[in-house]
């Protein structure tokens, strides 16, 4: 069974249930059933026509859901027409089905999440993670989502912003985890920036290429952590940097900056640098000081504690990080980072430690365990 299929069939499957006339809760529900059938069945006898199975077995579905509501008996007339035989449409309605997701009816975190669980194929506990909520307040968020646009038509596509919140989600949950999940957020990002002329869908792009250019130096060859002062620099993909900074120049040439663009400005002087101590530290703290501006984001004021290291050394790190929530996620690790920049061997090891324990990623908690154990086998020496 390919699970790689079905996810990527999912948004087009539910596209065609939305279109014929089923709510979107309903179709997302019929959709779930189809793709758990489709796990059952598969193996043994899997079909010619993969979404064309999938259309015809998550309508089936959908109107059984419907006729057994009797609150639902107006909507039949309406659904009643199953779709023609023969191969479904090879047409991409992703896109399309992010923007009717981001419906005018839902606030914007509300369109983020529910997008995300439908049709980024997120979880719930990875969707709370990254917006710093709990899990359990996330799911009451989507289920009150859900029920909102249950009923409503989807002729009233939402903003830009509300989609790109969400491809910009997509992509680092891919780029941390999933590579084809952030390919296919840069796939979906490519197609936005043809059609809207805009300079943060430029400047997302930028962004997701300048970071994916450095993906394959991500991780050494026993699948560990490798740290942005450490990689190889010859393992970027130079044309994507080319591409990125391109994109981004003539974005911040229009002179209407938003928190992507300043995200890839960061992110390009990283990859202009020919080596780690070669960064241009001091300007990657002022493009920080412009993102905390445009977003006053607790997550971008830890990141910026870093540069104010790296550019002003561990104390002024330190100072900076002090300012912030200790319960922020990867506060323990940016601790434990300055504390080791500054000298404190000791206090570093202990955050280190307590960081992985914290981690939620597998990598990322061995990548953490490690530069514990280091530091406390030098305490040792």
């Amino acid at each position: 069974m390919d699970g790689a299929l079905l996810r990527s069939l999912t948004p087009s499957v539910l596209t065609v249930l939305v279109r014929r006339g089923a709510d979107f809760a309903a179709a997302e529900d019929a959709v779930q059933d189809a793709l758990v059938e489709a796990l059952r069945v598969w193996a043994a006898d899997p079909p010619r026509d993969a979404k064309g199975w999938l259309v015809t077995v998550a309508w089936h579905k959908f109107l059984d859901a419907t006729r057994a509501d009797t609150a639902r008996r107006r909507r039949e007339d309406r659904v009643e027409e199953e779709p023609t035989p023969g191969p479904a449409p090879a047409v991409d309605d992703t896109l399309q089905l992010y923007f009717l997701c981001a419906h005018p009816s839902l606030t914007p975190a509300s369109a983020v999440a529910l997008t995300l669980r439908a049709v980024g194929g997120l979880t719930t506990r990875q969707i709370a993670e990254a917006y710093l909520v709990p899990e359990a307040t996330m799911a009451q968020r989507i289920s009150r989502a859900k029920r909102t646009v249950s009923g409503v038509r989807f002729d009233r596509p939402g903003d830009v912003a509300t989609v790109l919140r969400v491809l910009y989600l997509v992509f680092n949950e891919g780029y941390s985890g999933d590579v084809d999940l952030a390919a296919e957020a840069i796939r979906l990002t490519r197609q936005l920036a043809a059609r809207i002329d805009h300079p943060e869908v430029a400047g997302l792009l930028a962004l997701m290429l300048l970071h994916h250019a450095r993906r394959t130096a991500r991780t050494a060859s026993d699948g560990s952590l490798v740290p942005l002062a450490e990689q190889d620099r010859g393992r970027w993909d130079t044309a994507l940097i080319a591409e990125g900074v391109g994109i981004l120049q003539a974005a911040l040439a229009r002179d209407r900056l938003g928190e992507f663009q300043a995200q890839a400005a960061i992110a390009a002087l990283h990859a202009d640098a020919p080596t780690a101590e070669e960064t241009d530290w001091v300007q990657i703290v002022e493009w920080y000081d412009e993102l905390t501006r445009l977003t006053d984001s607790p997550v971008v004021r830890l990141n910026r504690a870093v540069g104010v290291r790296e550019a002003d050394g561990p104390r002024a790190g330190l100072a900076a990080l002090a300012a912030l929530d200790a319960s922020l996620p990867r506060h323990t690790a940016v601790a434990a980072y300055l504390h080791e920049r500054d000298g404190d061997l000791a206090t570093a090891a202990r955050l280190y430690a307590e960081a992985a324990h914290k981690a939620s990623n597998l990598a990322e908690r061995d990548h953490l365990t490690r530069q514990a154990a280091r530091l406390n086998a030098h305490g040792c020496r």
